[in-house]
């Protein structure tokens, strides 16, 4: 696209904005390709699927990551599809919790779009520390391969973790103009990373190679679960995390060029492209997987840095490879940064969130950079860190809420517009046509069996250290949200502002039955 074209496409979007009820902010500077692969940033497909490896591994082994794999790519594309034709019809940077108002019937609205706000925000927030959390354990595994016997404190993974949030802070901060070609490095760096990681694997193999039996048909499970549900339990981490914040990219809708068009392209696109990478990334390491006894063994508990030194046979090797994983990681914490950023500022912006006023502001002096939204994503993330000081176990809990969090508020206006029979859709842009409601039904279902599954604990029988706290913290977010709700929401929160001469979702209900649902 020219630049004339960018400029009326812009000028449309700036029009198509203002309909959904906002004023233009920021500049539109993100093509499709930009946008894209900032999702696969936000994806890391090779750091997903190695910070949480040693779930996997206690969940079964090659079948569990492999197919498991497949299995969770071929159903999170339904729920990619499926937000892609809701975006397609409101590309607004508010995202899921603008869906669901202009999707709801006009009673129940506000609640429904207040509740799914808050799950996004309580969801971008722990994602984005699980990243920047990640990158810190992937730098003591790093440290491991020099210096194996050294265990780190947790205070001085929280100071790592510290340094990884400021490094990405600066860099969203400083750099927001250049953030577009930071996601083509990315993409590049994630590219070459895994082209590199199945050379270098398959080539040196310093531990043997597995045969095909075992790289796609061992099944070990070492998780005291049955054999079937330690499958579903032992992807989940791995595959299920690494999917879990697709949705975030609706965050960047009002940066983008003709969003109707190149948000939906986008969404559609990575899955498959980020199901491919997986596959290329696991199979090079499954051929050549070491006793996994050994790399259970590893006293962080992150074994990537340990498997890449045995499977090459050298410090050097183990850690060049390593190197790379840590770059995607660092990479994704600075994408995943900065579209949390926006989804907080989208909900300051309809005043959902305390001192709303301030934390809706776009700087004047950063341009296009919400900053004082973008502090209270980090500080919020910083202080959430400090609880592993005390248990490392509530700690990991925040992962699992991610996913939960998140994977709740992609469903909610997924399974409104499914319930309105999806007369809401015949318009979108990006249509699903007669397979609409069968892709929608599939995607909600996934994503309630998912929660199902991110609720419980990963071995069995439960200890102190190995019990699954996501529920509870689930739970607990989401009866502080209520009471915010009750004693500050209802009386100030109107939802996101619907201009009068549209007709939201409320017609539909009108022209359906003389009751409101």
């Amino acid at each position: 696209m020219g630049l004339k074209g960018e400029l009326d496409a812009d000028s449309i979007a700036r029009e198509g904005l203002q309909k959904l009820g906002y004023k233009q902010e920021m500049t539109r500077s993100r093509g499709l390709f930009h946008i894209l692969f900032m999702t696969l940033a936000i994806m890391a497909v090779p750091y997903g699927l190695a910070a949480p490896i040693a779930t996997s591994l206690v969940g079964g082994g090659p079948v569990v990551m492999i197919w498991g794999w497949i299995l969770v790519s071929a159903l999170t594309q339904t729920l990619a599809l499926s937000l892609a034709e809701i975006c397609s019809k409101y590309p607004t940077s508010a995202g899921a919790y603008y869906w669901c108002f202009r999707l709801a019937s006009p009673r129940s609205r506000v609640l429904y779009s207040w509740i799914n706000g808050w799950l996004t925000m309580v969801g971008v927030w722990t994602v984005s520390l699980s990243v920047t959390f990640g990158t810190a354990q992937l730098v003591v595994a790093g440290a491991g391969i020099y210096n194996p016997e050294w265990v780190a404190t947790p205070w001085q993974t929280y100071l790592i973790f510290f340094a990884v949030t400021a490094v990405a802070a600066f860099v969203c901060l400083f750099f927001n103009k250049y953030l577009p070609a930071i996601d083509i490095i990315c993409a590049c760096w994630t590219a070459l990373g895994i082209i590199v990681i199945l050379i270098c694997l398959s080539a040196k193999a310093a531990t043997g190679r597995r045969s095909a039996s075992y790289a796609l048909g061992n099944f070990a499970p070492a998780s005291g679960w049955t054999p079937g549900w330690s499958f579903f339990i032992g992807l989940l981490p791995t595959a299920a995390y690494t999917y879990a914040a697709i949705g975030m990219i609706a965050s960047m809708a009002e940066e983008v060029h003709n969003p109707s068009e190149i948000l939906p392209r986008a969404l559609s696109w990575s899955i498959p492209i980020g199901a491919i990478s997986g596959v290329v990334f696991l199979l090079p390491i499954l051929f050549t997987l070491p006793d996994v006894s050994i790399l259970l063994a590893v006293p962080s508990g992150q074994p990537i840095g340990v498997m890449f030194t045995l499977i090459m046979g050298s410090n050097a090797g183990g850690f060049g490879l390593w190197f790379i994983i840590f770059g995607i990681g660092m990479f994704c914490a600075i994408s995943i940064s900065c579209a949390a950023s926006r989804a907080t500022w989208a909900f300051a912006r309809d005043k959902a969130i305390p001192f709303h006023h301030i934390f809706s502001k776009v700087s004047p002096y950063l341009a296009d950079v919400p900053v004082n939204a973008f502090l209270l994503s980090t500080v919020i993330q910083l202080l959430l860190g400090l609880i592993y000081l005390g248990s490392s176990a509530a700690f990991n809990a925040f992962v699992g809420v991610a996913v939960m969090c998140l994977g709740a508020s992609y469903a909610m206006p997924v399974a409104i517009s499914l319930a309105n029979g999806r007369r809401d859709m015949e318009d979108a842009p990006f249509n699903l046509g007669k397979w609409g409601g069968v892709i929608n039904a599939i995607a909600v279902l996934w994503i309630i069996f998912a929660i199902v599954l991110f609720s419980m604990p990963a071995v069995i029988p439960v200890t102190q250290v190995s019990m699954n706290y996501a529920s509870v913290v689930f739970v607990g977010f989401g009866v502080i949200s209520a009471v915010w709700y009750m004693i500050n929401g209802r009386h100030h929160y109107t939802g996101p502002p619907v201009p009068e001469d549209s007709s939201a979702s409320s017609d539909s209900y009108r022209s359906k039955s003389p009751k409101e649902n």
